[in-house]
Formats: C-alpha cells, sequence, structure tokens
C-alpha cells in the first residue's frame, strides 16, 4: 500500500496504465516466496472457505488441559500473521499486546499445559471484497464444555484468498466488560 500511493503521489497527473505498471512490477520484485511453502501442509477443509477457516481457528484452541495440534494451527495463517491483544488497564488507559504466530503459541501453550480452554464463535459478520474478507466474530470462552463462559469479546479477523486457499491475516479482539459490553447483535444465547 505505501509503494502504490508513493508512486501515485509522485505521479499525480497520471492514473492506471504506466503508473499501475510500475506498482505491479514493484509487487513482483519484492514478492515473498509462495505462502504455501512456508507453512505445514493445511486439511484441504480447514482452508476450502471462509467459514471452515473461522471454524477451524477456534476448533485447533479449543479442548482439555494439554498441547493442541500446533502444526494444524500455523497452516491456517500467513507466516507473517499478527495476533493483537487489547485490554484496559485499572487506570483507563488501552493496552495492545503485538505477538506473531510463534509467540502466540508459546502464550498460548503455556496457559493450555493448567487450563482447560473451549471457545466457540457465537456471532459472525463477514464483508467481502474480491480476495479479502474482514470478520467480525463475538466469541464466548469456557474451561469445560457447558458451563457458563468466562470470557466474551469481539475477534476481528482479516483473511485472503490466494486463489488457491482462504489464509488469515491477522486477528485482534477486544474483550467483554463493564464498559464494553457487546453489542446486541453480536450477543448470542450462550449455547451450552
Amino acid at each position: 500500500m505505501l509503494l502504490a500511493g508513493t508512486t501515485f503521489a509522485q505521479n499525480p497527473a497520471q492514473s492506471g496504465g504506466a503508473s499501475s505498471d510500475k506498482v505491479q512490477a514493484a509487487e513482483r520484485a519484492h514478492a515473498a516466496p509462495a505462502l504455501a511453502s512456508q507453512v505445514p501442509a493445511p486439511r484441504t477443509e480447514d482452508v476450502k472457505s471462509q467459514g471452515a477457516l473461522l471454524g477451524a481457528i477456534y476448533d485447533v484452541i479449543s479442548g482439555p488441559v494439554g498441547e493442541r495440534d500446533w502444526n494444524r494451527f500455523r497452516s491456517l495463517f500467513v507466516p507473517q500473521a499478527r495476533f493483537t491483544a487489547l485490554r484496559r488497564a485499572p487506570d483507563g488507559s488501552v493496552g495492545v499486546a503485538l505477538l506473531n504466530v510463534d509467540e502466540f503459541i508459546q502464550a498460548a501453550g503455556e496457559v493450555f499445559k493448567s487450563e482447560a480452554f473451549y471457545e466457540r464463535a457465537a456471532v459472525n459478520r463477514v464483508q467481502t471484497f474480491g480476495n479479502m474478507a474482514q470478520v467480525f466474530s463475538s466469541y464466548e470462552s469456557r474451561h469445560a464444555p457447558g458451563q457458563q463462559p468466562f470470557e466474551r469479546g469481539i475477534n476481528s479477523i482479516q483473511m485472503l484468498n490466494d486463489g488457491k486457499r482462504w489464509w488469515v491475516l491477522s486477528i485482534l479482539w477486544d474483550r467483554e466488560r463493564p464498559d464494553n459490553p457487546l453489542p446486541a447483535e453480536f450477543a448470542a444465547a450462550s449455547a451450552k
């Protein structure tokens, strides 16, 4: 995006044509290796659609105390994917934790060694344009199926389709708090 903005800013009188060709040539010259060669092979059913990818994200992190299938998890994300957690401190300031895939796995893996964790989507709102999708997915987290959620919130998930499969680019989330209740359209009756 920055490259495209710079190119067009330098050539404000031009549109399309030569500028577009220059941007596309620059993108090809800086293209990373094929995404699929940088992650474990996915389950075909996990990446065939936006809904399947959403289901796989929640499925792979949910379970009893113990390890998760982290290779399956890695297969869902572009290698450079970001995880961003928002938290409100007691003084009212907003804290931001930025993690890459391996940092998320390390942090979550430590928790899962001593705590069961089950998370499911309550309501998904998907917007798509071309090969990209933005999903607002409200979630409910439990320590055991059938329990009341100990946490709810919204995941903002960005996805892309490379023409072969769906990928997760990033997940940004914030949890529900007394000063930040889930909007009615994202709050579903808790399923047991």
